[in-house]
């Protein structure tokens, strides 16, 4: 199996419950890779996986080599940047010191500025608050600073974990718009976990649908679209 990041016979689970059993998928470097499925799939506990944070048992390989097991930090060293479901941005911070956390073991401090400017003028929101609290922004400019952190880590694969839960609909589309534009500009690789599959497939270029713990189809985001089973169980389409 080749691509740019490779799992083969992923298994995962928290203490003696398994939840993935032996995924296999491939993700092309500057793809945006979907991953549908219902409550449950285990579509959390893969993206947890492949970042380190669970044990697992399997291969997980970015570009050629090896992703350390059970080491997130050593994980984000290869870059690899995670953005968890419900954000995770320090509400006490503002919103640049919640970039500069992206950071953190970074040492070129000019490029971190010129980084810094790059995601304002990614999120020109953020640009105008970045003095203020971050726990006082809506959802969606909480999720923009989630998104801007993982970028000044400057990752070569962005994990995304349901980036649009809580959000209105104009302002999921307008991030989704962004998170394209940002995987097209840098040629950054992107997988996202998202429950909206009719937006998630019309910007992805792969779909893998996760079915308890398996990979249940795979293939080009139209292929994935224009099946009949996505159709009627993520798509509301067909009898």
């Amino acid at each position: 199996m080749s691509g740019f990041l490779t799992v083969a016979g992923l298994h995962a689970g928290y203490g003696a419950g398994r939840v993935l059993h032996g995924v296999d998928l491939t993700v092309e470097e500057g793809e945006v890779c979907a991953i549908l499925g219902p409550n449950g799939a285990g579509k959390t506990t893969l993206l947890r996986a492949l970042c380190g944070l669970i044990r697992t048992t399997g291969t997980v390989r970015l570009d050629g080599a090896d992703l350390p097991r059970n080491r997130p930090e050593a994980v984000a060293r290869r870059g690899v940047a995670h953005v968890p479901e419900g954000r995770g941005t320090f509400a006490p911070l503002t919103v640049e010191e919640n970039l500069r956390v992206g950071a953190y073991t970074r040492r070129d401090r000019a490029a971190v500025a010129a980084d810094i400017d790059r995601v304002y003028g990614y999120f020109p929101v953020l640009g105008k608050r970045r003095g203020q609290a971050a726990g006082s922004l809506s959802g969606g400019e909480q999720q923009m600073v989630a998104l801007g952190r993982a970028l000044l880590a400057r990752p070569r694969l962005l994990l995304l974990d349901e980036p649009s839960l809580g959000l209105a609909p104009l302002v999921t589309r307008e991030l989704f718009e962004i998170i394209r534009t940002v995987n097209r500009d840098e040629r950054l690789t992107v997988v996202l976990v998202e429950q909206n599959a009719h937006l998630t497939l019309e910007f992805a270029d792969r779909a893998h649908v996760l079915e308890t713990g398996r990979i249940a189809l795979s293939g080009a985001a139209d292929d994935v679209r224009a099946d009949d089973r996505v159709a009627r169980s993520y798509l509301g389409i067909g009898g």
